[in-house]
């Protein structure tokens, strides 16, 4: 008894002592949101000093799995338009991620940035910040992502050279000056700079970064920018004294130089002239060649950097260029089509951006190859404007030119906002081109499996929202083509792209042909569209699960179909979801959806319309109940 009494005033002590700490970290956050600058500061979205940020959930906090601390704090697009108290944000030391992009947030980065020693990810892009960044952050050694792209930021950048966590540097479009310091590119991700002030050479960034990570500095040189060096500093000035001596030496000897320099100048005046006759035959010899000789029908087998046109990425198999010979009339040279303006050859259908676009640019811009899959390679294309293209090259697609071209144009007038349509194509009997809008965000096997990995995935509202957007869009789809008997045919979680709002976006729609060989039978085309539903039960089982597909989903299904039967359904889900505190409830209606769309029973399939219904009523309940929370803080 007297020891239990004494260990009474013991745990008193403790708990005033975290009630004490708790109270300071609540009263420093409410102050951070007021100067922030919220567009109502009588509505601050449940920041207050009567309630706990963790256990009344308030907006854009989340809060470890036992509620004792807080992770990260989130508040991005609230036109919030103050500034960032890092002061009183950093009492709360246990801060991993803080995001507050796209804003209209202003002033300097206070040094106090460095008391958030854990911080992981500080996203900051999209705002009006000003000044250099504080020199602390380097000390932040946990750091992964740190993002200040779209600011006014001046100054040097931020030597990270030892921070060995780092992964993501985003700071395109400042005014930072100074040389780039020489980062661990081998374990980055992310790496942008360009639109600055800076100088001097590009640092190795062992092949992983193009030159769109550098452009819009002028003074910068090096590779991958140019394939030329930077020129070697200045050597320091020569003496007066030293000046004069070599000034007058030159001068005595002139009559003895002036010999060679007369030889030399002939001697280089007949060799440019031999080059230039031998140039102009090689290219006679070139323009003699028929365009349709050429075949490129194989896959490059070499990564290329952003330096290299994408014609001679194109032609990296060692043939003769196929395009040569495109002043001579020959299939570049069709009459406009009804679905689009042609211009050499070059079908464009939709993007203003693209109007007056030619083949050869096309074929003259720097590319490189961004994958290569067993139906094709994808490469990322700069244009003179400065236009991103992904420039999809389809391969061994066995249907004639006349198919291929009424299958885009169809599936080009579809149109939604969800869908990526084509911008262009090319089409040959060798060759077949699509090009897309480039969208620099990844795709959603990035974001569950790059992300996890970096301990910050998408959270359930951001899958379950995933999810509802491409049912919605895939039914429209199957509704709009359902006559010409179109599917997606290669639907999988790399081809879901997000765009720079981060809304999911289907990409390569219709690029694989079914095998079916006649859409006048209802069965056989019903066949090709409960495909896509397969396809997307799959991509609903990533997203419960977290787990990597391999063959064509059918390990992943058979494995979910396992753990159910032996009635261990809570195994399945993503643990990072567990906890994060999802309903296990709608995570289980998700999951059965899912069975249902991969269920090999004709019988037991549902249409993607059904499916689309389905989901959307699970999110609506999910809100439901988020507002309901909210409403109750």
């Amino acid at each position: 008894m007297p020891a239990a009494a004494s260990k009474a005033p013991i745990v008193t002590f403790c708990l005033l002592a975290h009630f004490h700490k708790s109270e300071n970290v609540r009263k420093a956050l409410v102050t951070f949101m007021h100067k922030l600058e919220p567009p109502d500061q009588n509505f601050i979205w449940g920041w207050n000093l009567t309630s706990d940020p963790c256990t009344h959930n308030w907006h854009g906090v989340t809060c470890s799995a036992n509620n004792q601390y807080i992770k990260s704090i989130v508040l991005e697009e609230l036109n919030l338009t103050g500034v960032l108290d890092a002061t009183s944000l950093c009492i709360s030391t246990s801060l991993q991620f803080v995001s507050l992009n796209n804003n209209n947030l202003h002033g300097f980065i206070s040094e106090d940035i460095r008391n958030c020693k854990f911080l992981t990810h500080l996203l900051l892009s999209g705002n009006k910040f000003s000044g250099s960044l504080p020199v602390s952050i380097p000390r932040l050694r946990n750091m992964k992502r740190l993002h200040v792209s779209d600011n006014h930021f001046t100054g040097d950048l931020p030597n990270m050279v030892n921070v060995t966590s780092l992964i993501s540097f985003l700071a395109q479009n400042n005014y930072f000056t100074g040389q780039i310091p020489d980062f661990d590119f081998s374990n980055f991700e992310a790496f942008n700079v360009s639109n600055n002030d800076l100088r001097g050479p590009v640092p190795d960034v062992r092949g992983r970064f193009g030159a769109d990570s550098f452009y819009g500095n002028p003074n910068l040189c090096g590779k991958p920018i140019s394939n030329s060096s930077c020129p070697p500093p200045s050597p320091p000035p020569p003496s007066i004294v030293k000046k004069e001596k070599i000034i007058n030496q030159f001068l005595d000897d002139l009559p003895i130089y002036s010999g060679y320099i007369v030889i030399g100048l002939i001697l280089l005046i007949f060799l440019i002239y031999k080059l230039l006759i031998k140039c102009m035959t090689k290219d006679k010899e070139k323009g003699l060649d028929h365009v349709e000789k050429k075949d490129i029908s194989q896959d490059t087998s070499v990564v290329v950097g952003g330096g290299e046109k994408l014609s001679e990425i194109l032609n990296s198999n060692g043939s003769k260029n196929w395009f040569t010979g495109l002043g001579m009339r020959s299939e570049y040279s069709m009459t406009s089509m009804e679905s689009g303006v042609t211009t050499s050859g070059l079908v464009l259908l939709s993007s203003r951006k693209l109007r007056g676009l030619q083949f050869e640019d096309l074929l003259s811009a720097p590319a490189e190859l961004i994958r290569r899959g067993k139906h094709g390679s994808l490469y990322k294309v700069m244009l003179d404007n400065g236009v991103l293209l992904a420039v999809k090259r389809i391969k061994d697609w066995g249907i004639s030119k006349h198919d291929f071209e009424r299958r885009i144009n169809l599936i080009a007038q579809v149109k939604h906002p969800l869908v990526m349509s084509p911008v262009a194509y090319y089409c040959s009997q060798q060759e077949k081109l699509l090009a897309y809008e480039y969208l620099p965000n990844g795709s959603l096997f990035m974001l569950l499996y790059a992300g996890s990995q970096s301990g910050h995935s998408l959270d359930w509202r951001s899958r379950l929202d995933v999810a509802t957007k491409i049912a919605d869009a895939l039914a429209y789809l199957h509704e709009e083509l359902s006559e010409s008997g179109i599917s997606h045919g290669n639907l999988k979680s790399s081809n879901i792209l997000f765009d720079k709002n981060m809304n999911p976006q289907i990409s390569e729609y219709g690029l694989m042909v079914s095998h079916i060989k006649s859409i006048k039978n209802r069965n056989m085309s019903s066949a090709t569209f409960r495909a896509d539903i397969y396809a997307f039960g799959v991509i609903l089982l990533e997203l419960l699960t977290g787990k990597v597909v391999k063959n064509d989903g059918l390990d992943l299904v058979k494995w979910v179909n396992s753990v159910i039967s032996e009635e261990w359904t809570a195994e399945v889900f993503d643990r990072y979801l567990i906890t994060q505190g999802a309903s296990e409830e709608r995570m289980v209606n998700l999951l059965q959806v899912a069975l249902k769309c991969t269920n090999p029973s004709p019988n037991d399939k549902l249409t993607m319309r059904q499916v689309a219904l389905i989901t959307n009523a699970l999110k609506d309940e999910d809100d439901k109940s988020i507002s309901f929370d909210t409403s109750r803080v």
